[in-house]
């Protein structure tokens, strides 16, 4: 989307149902390739690449390179932003009702798939890239918007980073190691539980940090991912992490719901 803000091309691309069951295909097996979509929605390559077209300008729809083929994820953003400005706040209880329902779908839908697949996520933040990457590196700004908890690490390759509860001092439950990065643009580290010793592999997060017009564009890929469990708890928490990043660097103020506990729970 040309404005971040702007969700007439969401509601655009979700007014036609075709494209509606395009995003019901990804959500029941993300990152399929244009090929599987075909064969999935029984659509010709060209019809389905002008739909997909449309997903990608709405921001419904993230493409990511594997090899020789690129991948579509749905990319929940603007729905999330939909459903904090009109919903949230109004029926909390209901909307909880409706998430557990659909937590439900998605195991047993995940139940027929040994592979858990990637989890993409994509939004846009008016601020510069050196900005957004202090907030994500600053363990004083990361307790901000984190509920208090603080990312703790030098952030260079090779180095630890643990997540630290009641600020940069207090006890861990999340820790990791870096495997890259090049700053302001991107960073990839390790991510499991503290219960587990760094010889265990872990899933892996990927942050990369890019200009979109006077926006800066942060795409978030969280992939090796163990089981179903890991997999609903950052769909969760991941969206409420970066709308409460997003809300400090634009407005100053983080969202109160901001903290991975408050996203997995």
């Amino acid at each position: 989307m040309n404005d971040p803000d702007d969700l007439d091309a969401a509601f655009k691309a979700l007014a036609d149902p075709t494209r509606r069951r395009v995003l019901d295909s990804l959500r029941l097996e993300n990152g399929q390739s244009l090929r599987q979509l075909c064969e999935g929605t029984a659509m010709a390559r060209q019809s389905l690449t002008q739909h997909l077209d449309i997903l990608v300008d709405a921001n419904l729809v993230v493409i990511v390179r594997r090899g020789r083929e690129r991948r579509h994820f749905l990319n929940p953003h603007p729905i999330h932003e939909i459903q904090q400005r009109w919903t949230r706040d109004f029926d909390t209880r209901h909307f909880d009702v409706i998430d557990a329902v659909k937590h439900r779908a998605e195991e047993t839908a995940m139940n027929s798939n040994e592979k858990f697949p990637d989890y993409v996520y994509v939004t846009y933040i008016r601020a510069a890239k050196q900005e957004v990457w202090d907030a994500l590196t600053d363990s004083d700004i990361t307790q901000i918007y984190w509920g208090g908890k603080a990312n703790v690490s030098d952030w260079q390759a090779g180095s630890t980073w643990k997540h630290r509860n009641n600020g940069p001092e207090g006890d861990y439950d999340i820790w990791g190691k870096v495997i890259e990065s090049r700053p302001p643009e991107k960073l990839v580290f390790t991510f499991q539980p503290a219960a587990q010793g760094l010889d265990n592999e872990g899933s892996l997060v990927t942050i990369e940090i890019g200009e979109s017009g006077e926006s800066t564009k942060l795409t978030l890929t969280h992939t090796r991912l163990p089981d179903k469990a890991m997999l609903n708890g950052i769909s969760q928490g991941w969206p409420a992490i970066l709308a409460s990043l997003k809300s400090y660097l634009e407005t100053g103020d983080a969202l109160a719901y901001g903290s991975w506990q408050d996203g997995q729970n």
